[in-house]
This record gives structure tokens, sequence and C-alpha cells, in this order.
């Protein structure tokens, strides 16, 4: 097992949940609590669009962005933040790993991106595309064994490129309980994880780590036994962590 928590810059210590147990808050907080999908979504989409332009910083807009999104709630979070970039007037291109599989919220979420005028790709489109930072929202907390299919060629995509690449809630690719991988993942300069860190992230490979609120009461969270630190998210709606594990962050090998 990984690392049990991190710690802000100013010294809060912040437990870290397995998977399941992220499921079970997500699950608590939509029957129980009463938030939806949408909304938690939104606030994850809204969250990264902000933390791209802070790390873009002079270049913001004119640096072009490409948003690679899979087809379930963490694309949904990438096309949301596509959304937010192209209204702020961004040079955003978004690529979804498989337009004919993307239901329900994700779905909206892409109606409403086309009618922001932003740019729309085909995966076929990858190698014409220039990006000064990619945001890699292709799969989330979720994934089951190797990527395989489209989801593997964005990952690929990604990891033949330099420069500034930033994970939604963990790096594609990784276990977020455990943080090894089973064939390709993302490297990210930056990992923005949504609402508590998962145990998988106290590895080498998430570069920048940064913990976002995404409107979850702290109720929530003690309903599965995590207590959160008082004023977490007093200065905002983003903080950045560091791992809390004795021996530092740790590399996780590949599954043979």
């Amino acid at each position: 097992m990984t690392g049990g928590s991190f710690r802000t810059l100013t010294g809060l210590v912040v437990p870290a949940i397995t998977t399941e147990q992220m499921r079970e808050v997500d699950r608590i907080a939509v029957e129980e609590v009463g938030l939806n999908l949408y909304q938690m979504m939104e606030n994850a989409g809204r969250n990264l669009a902000s933390l791209s332009v802070e790390l873009l910083g002079d270049r913001w807009p004119s640096a072009p962005v490409v948003v690679l999104a899979g087809t379930g709630g963490n694309g949904g979070g990438g096309i949301c933040a596509a959304r937010h970039l192209a209204n702020h007037g961004g040079n955003v291109t978004l690529v979804v790993s498989d337009l004919t599989r993307l239901r329900g919220v994700p779905s909206e979420q892409l109606t409403v991106y086309r009618a922001t005028g932003g740019r729309l790709a085909n995966v076929r489109d990858l190698g014409g595309l220039d990006a000064e930072l990619v945001v890699d929202a292709v799969l989330g907390y979720g994934i089951g064994g190797a990527p395989h299919g489209a989801a593997a060629e964005l990952i690929r995509w990604i990891s033949s490129r330099t420069g500034s690449v930033i994970s939604l809630d963990v790096p594609s690719g990784v276990d977020s309980t455990t943080g090894t991988v089973a064939g390709d993942f993302v490297r990210p300069t930056n990992t923005m994880t949504l609402a508590v860190p998962k145990t998988g992230l106290d590895t080498g490979t998430v570069g920048v780590l940064w913990l976002a609120d995404i409107g979850i009461p702290r109720e929530v969270y003690q309903r599965v036994g995590v207590q959160l630190p008082d004023g977490l998210f007093t200065p905002g709606y983003r903080v950045r962590l560091v791992c809390d594990a004795a021996d530092g962050a740790r590399i996780h090998l590949p599954r043979q």
C-alpha cells in the first residue's frame, strides 16, 4: 500500500483515500446528499481551466492548448475545462477518444463546448496538432488494466511530446490506489486531483500535485471515515500538496 497522507504547503495534513473509498464518496454525495454529477464536473472543469491559465502565465491566451478527453466522467471534466478556456479566448483544441461512446453528462458537456466555437479534432489529427500545454483527461480513477484503443493512442501521443502536461485527478494509466501501471501511462508535469488525494499519487510520476475542491460537503467524507483538516480550502478552490510519506515520493514499476 502507498502512503496515507499528504501535506499542504502550510502544513495541513490531508489524508489519502483508495479508489473504492472515492467511489463511495461519489455515491454518498449523489445518492444521499443530493449533489449531481454535472455540479461536480463543472467545478472540476473550471478548476482545471483556471490552473491551466495560471501555469501558462503571460503566454495565455495565445499559447496553443490541446485537451485530450476520454468518454467517462474524467473526460467530461476535461471537456468542461476546454469550454471554459474557449470562453475566455483561449487557443484551444479538444480531442475526444471516441465521440460515438459519449453518453450522459459528458455528452452534454460536449454539446455546450460546441457552442463556444472551439476547435474539435479527431484522434487521427494528433500528428498535426501543436501544443504548448496538454490537458490529460483521458482516464480517471476507475481504470482497470492497461489502456487500449484510442485511449492508449492519446496517452502515447502525450508521452511522445516534451512540454507541460496537466493530468486531471490521476495521470491516465496510473492506478489511483497503488500507483502501479499496467501499460501506457502519462507522466505529467502537474496533476490536479479532485476532492481528496488518492493513495496512488505518492509516486514520482505525478509532477506537481494540486488538490481541487469540487463542492462535496465535509459530512460526505466523514461518512467514509475521512476527516479533512479545517481551513483546507479557505484560501481558495485549489491547494498545492506534497507527499507526506516517510520515504518520500516512490516510483511504482509497471506490472509484468
